[in-house]
């Protein structure tokens, strides 16, 4: 009589051990995979975020315009471009080139400010340009994850200033002055310090 040909138990046993161990191998490698995958998608999606931040800002420096703010009560003027730690915001100006296809009863001329709230850079805008205390602003947050904010001042002497307009500066021209660059500095986590170098429009 011819014994039937076939596996041993012993076999199955280490088969289904090797096929286990290769199914566990494959499986970190694919988990591996698909996490490297997420953080690519985050990186580039935070890459997205920074560009269109300082694409926003870079256009708002580039169009800086002379003409100086009333204030909230009408008692005087703020310079068109303003930068102090006394000041409410860390920079605010007058923007020109804005837009207004539907012919709107208002200036082309915008003020902008921005500020560093906590982690956040915000920027905000007006829809009236001389705006009392009753003109609400509107608030955008336009880049999270930032740990500081550096804002430096070219003069046309070609002398940098962390003040706008410069403290030793004086006279009805002070209202009007504008840098001939700024450099805007964002320390972002896992990014390190990134600037940009604008030539505004002075």
């Amino acid at each position: 009589m011819k014994r039937n040909a076939g596996f041993t138990l012993i076999e199955l046993l280490v088969a289904m051990a090797i096929v286990a161990i290769i199914g566990v191998i494959a499986l970190t490698g694919l988990n591996q995979v698909i996490e490297q995958r997420e953080i690519a998608r985050e990186r580039a999606e935070r890459w997205r975020e920074l560009q269109l931040a300082f694409r926003v800002v870079v256009q708002d420096l580039a169009q800086i315009h002379p003409r100086p703010m009333r204030d909230e009560i009408a008692a005087s003027y703020q310079p068109s471009v303003l930068a102090s730690p006394s000041a409410q915001f860390a920079l605010e100006l007058s923007r020109g080139g804005w837009a207004n296809p539907a012919g709107l009863p208002r200036g082309t001329v915008a003020r902008i400010a921005y500020d560093f709230e906590e982690d956040t850079l915000v920027r905000y805008s007006w829809p009236v340009f001389d705006r009392t205390l009753a003109t609400p602003p509107l608030r955008n947050e336009i880049l999270h994850g930032v740990q500081n904010v550096e804002i430096r001042f070219l003069d046309a002497a070609g002398q940098w200033h962390l003040e706008w307009p410069p403290l030793d500066f004086e006279g009805p021209e002070r209202l009007v002055m504008r840098p001939k660059a700024i450099e805007f500095t964002v320390e972002v986590e896992g990014f390190g310090r990134l600037w940009r170098l604008v030539e505004t429009s002075g």
